[in-house]
């Protein structure tokens, strides 16, 4: 049984305007952590207004626990919100903060309660400092103590990691997934972020536009994206044009096996970590330029008059302006294109080398999508 159903709903602000949501669905399993991810302004926290009781969609349906709870009040939908700034008191401590959601118990079991979620969170000890004296991470898991003291069926939390610096936010995304978990708590993460969105959550929602393009676990859509915006937002990603013929397509890059099999025109993704360099051969590419990144290094190489991006590990030593040889060492991701290709579902029995390609993907680089677009050959 699904905990959280969001069943295509869709949210107008003006008339005329374009909407917000437009006909988004997904669903959210007890214990699960759903991530929304997509660039600002996607509507990904209207979607999590509506969901919390915040907006009321023009169209559609929240169901929690097989209840449709659109007319619902917030108060009444047992649902926890963690905000961006993290909302907390001023002028109470760590303790008063979550013990003000513990209001409806007596003040020996408010307190109880307090400590026990204090400790779960790791801050008993701070339990009468004040919010201005604790880190930004600290201030996080107070926030997180607070929603879950109303014992919610549901976490939502809208970009909850964004205000920490890089190092603290890695921390804190690990401590609260661990919290979540260890609560049993279903959560819904709105995040711009590719690698928090691929790190901390079970199953993605890529949005774009108000709408939902993909759904799938991180390694699905980062392996099989099955847009060019989901290849190129998740991640760096390089496009190029080929005709599919079954298992393969040819392209500029010559004969490349494809996923899945299509006929016909097709514009195929390929990770920068799915092209292999050498310089066996005749060579089919100049290296343009070399970014050295510690454990591997990227390298922007030139195929006819487009550029490519290929990852390598640190023993590979090319300079601008070798010939090399380019090619791909994993199959092509064949995109959806309205009226583009005749383009098969997958089948996992017929890809060689397919039980590499569906292992979890390396870490991938999180530039944002503009540097895709520049890699891509389309």
């Amino acid at each position: 049984m699904y905990h959280l159903e969001v069943c295509n709903i869709s949210k107008r602000f003006e008339p005329g305007d374009h909407p917000a949501v437009q006909d988004a669905s997904f669903r959210v399993e007890r214990g699960e952590i759903f991530g929304l991810l997509g660039p600002s302004g996607c509507g990904k926290t209207t979607a999590l207004r509506i969901i919390a009781g915040f907006e009321r969609p023009d169209a559609g349906d929240i169901v929690l626990d097989r209840k449709v709870v659109n007319s619902m009040p917030p108060e009444k939908r047992k649902v926890g919100f963690v905000f961006q700034d993290y909302a907390l008191f001023p002028n109470r401590s760590v303790a008063g903060n979550v013990s003000f959601a513990l209001h409806s118990l007596p003040r020996a079991a408010r307190r109880t309660r307090t400590e026990e979620l204090l400790e779960m969170v790791g801050l008993l000890r701070e339990r009468d400092r004040m919010p201005d004296e604790l880190s930004g991470g600290q201030q996080q898991r107070v926030a997180l103590a607070r929603a879950l003291a109303a014992e919610p069926e549901i976490i939502l939390m809208d970009e909850p990691f964004s205000n920490l610096d890089a190092a603290l936010r890695d921390v804190t995304r690990r401590d609260v997934r661990s919290l979540l978990k260890r609560a049993g708590v279903s959560a819904v993460l709105v995040t711009h972020d590719q690698e928090e969105a691929l790190s901390f959550c079970d199953t993605i929602g890529v949005m774009q536009k108000g709408a939902i393009e993909q759904i799938g676990t991180p390694e699905e859509i980062y392996m099989r994206p099955q847009t060019a915006f989901v290849a190129q937002f998740l991640g760096r990603a390089n496009l190029l044009r080929g005709v599919g013929s079954g298992e393969h397509a040819e392209t500029e890059l010559g004969s490349i096996p494809i996923i899945p099999y299509a006929e016909g025109p097709v514009l195929v993704s390929l990770r920068p970590e799915h092209l292999a360099l050498s310089k066996n051969g005749a060579g089919n590419a100049v290296i343009v330029s070399r970014e050295f990144r510690g454990h591997d290094l990227t390298y922007r190489v030139r195929v006819g008059e487009r550029d490519y991006l290929a990852h390598t590990d640190y023993v590979y030593d090319f300079t601008p302006g070798d010939t090399v040889t380019l090619v791909a060492r994993e199959p092509g991701v064949v995109l959806r294109e309205t009226g583009l290709c005749r383009r098969a579902s997958y089948d996992r029995t017929s890809i060689r080398g397919w039980s590499e390609l569906s292992q979890p993907a390396h870490s991938p680089l999180t530039e944002s999508s503009p540097v895709g677009r520049e890699a891509s050959g389309s």
